[in-house]
């Protein structure tokens, strides 16, 4: 399909299913490359990065957990700029590698938040990995350790991600059509 229609909006073909599985096949090596050794702890921020999360991990073959937290900062098709918790937490991260698996790091804020939140419970060490990244959106420093893509400012669905909660069952990603 190149157009999918979501609630009120069309959304165009933007990124393929088989160019998202191969890179983020590439980004699962280079994580198992890095950290196989260490017995790291997946720190899934749902709902968006379930996915993601599902096809990176089952491209590494090495001693891992995996966790869900689930932080909101996005209402329809922008971000509130708050990021709120709505999940949290139960797993002790006390001198753990941990690797924390986003979907979309757009402004930086939730991101920005977890890590701060993390901090707190004394981790080894924290990694950042997102599906997609939006460079010149970005309003706080960060460190994004593995990244599958950089993307413009166009509000996307598919693989998980959503617009009002619809549009996470495609295997693709689509931009929407303005």
């Amino acid at each position: 399909m190149n157009i999918v229609q979501v609630k009120d909006k069309q959304f165009a073909l933007y990124i393929s299913q088989e160019t998202i599985r191969k890179r983020v096949k590439e980004v699962a090596e280079e994580i198992e490359a890095d950290l196989k050794d260490k017995n790291p702890l997946f720190l899934v921020i749902l709902n968006g990065s379930f996915i993601f999360a599902a096809d990176l991990l089952r491209d590494m073959m090495f001693p891992c957990e995996i966790t869900f937290i689930r932080m909101s900062s996005y209402e329809g098709t922008n971000t509130t700029g708050k990021v709120k918790q709505v999940l949290g937490l139960r797993e002790s991260i006390q001198g753990r590698t941990v690797v924390v698996v986003e979907d979309i790091i757009d402004t930086g804020y939730t991101m920005q938040e977890m890590l701060r939140i993390l901090e707190e419970k004394n981790p080894a060490e924290i990694y950042v990995t997102s599906l997609f990244v939006k460079p010149d959106n970005i309003k706080v420093d960060i460190k994004i350790d593995y990244k599958c893509f950089d993307i413009d400012n166009d509000f996307i669905v598919g693989y998980g991600l959503d617009y009002d909660q619809y549009g996470r069952n495609f295997p693709d990603i689509y931009k929407v059509v303005e």
